[in-house]
């Protein structure tokens, strides 16, 4: 593209900015909207996003400091696994495990399927020995993390988007009724006979 041509596209682009006789007051307040809606997206999305994805990420990393594996015995038994060969169901069922501080505790958690009673499992409590959910390991915490983040900048990116829209139709309609105001004046001269 020669430089003629670019400088003539980047003119075309700000025309909103330009001293232009033609340019309302509407035009410079929609080129401002859109401004602060690009600043709203890309700045305060990327913001948001880093924001969300650390706390995410520090709450994963609490977890993952305060829940403890303790190993229990399964004090009622599990439906079988499925016969189509579905492992990695889970059912709840009731564990009993003896806390740190020597007391026998029981509860109801989730095991695999087709465990019988008896049967020793592997379960999770936080510091009040409270049975917990496993915490998510460092890589699947960090892709949560991420996934949430990204959700945050994308939900702000559209919350700016949707006002910015709303903005610019509103001042479309002022724009249309301005135009048909002017109309009202000027068209009634267009029809007069000039001879």
């Amino acid at each position: 593209m020669s430089g003629g041509k670019r400088e003539g596209c980047v003119r075309k682009r700000l025309w909103r900015w330009r001293g232009n006789p033609l340019r309302r007051r509407e035009d410079v307040v929609e080129a401002w909207i859109v401004l602060v809606m690009w600043v709203v997206a890309v700045v305060g999305g990327a913001v948001a996003g880093t924001v969300v994805a650390r706390v995410i990420d520090q709450d994963f990393a609490r977890q993952r400091a305060d829940r403890h594996p303790v190993r229990a015995v399964l004090l009622t038994g599990t439906p079988p696994t499925t016969p189509a060969g579905g492992d990695g169901y889970r059912s709840a069922a009731e564990v009993r495990w003896t806390a740190p501080d020597g007391t026998v505790r029981t509860g109801r958690t989730l095991v695999d399927d087709g465990l019988r009673s008896g049967a020793t499992v592997t379960v999770w409590q936080d510091g009040r020995n409270v049975l917990v959910p496993r915490p998510a390991d460092p890589a699947e915490a960090r892709v949560e993390a991420v996934l949430s983040g990204a959700a945050a900048a994308l939900a702000l990116t559209g919350l700016s988007y949707v006002t910015t829209t709303a903005a610019r139709w509103r001042l479309d309609r002022r724009r249309y009724d301005q135009w048909a105001a002017e109309w009202e004046l000027i068209g009634p001269r267009w029809n007069q006979r000039t001879s």
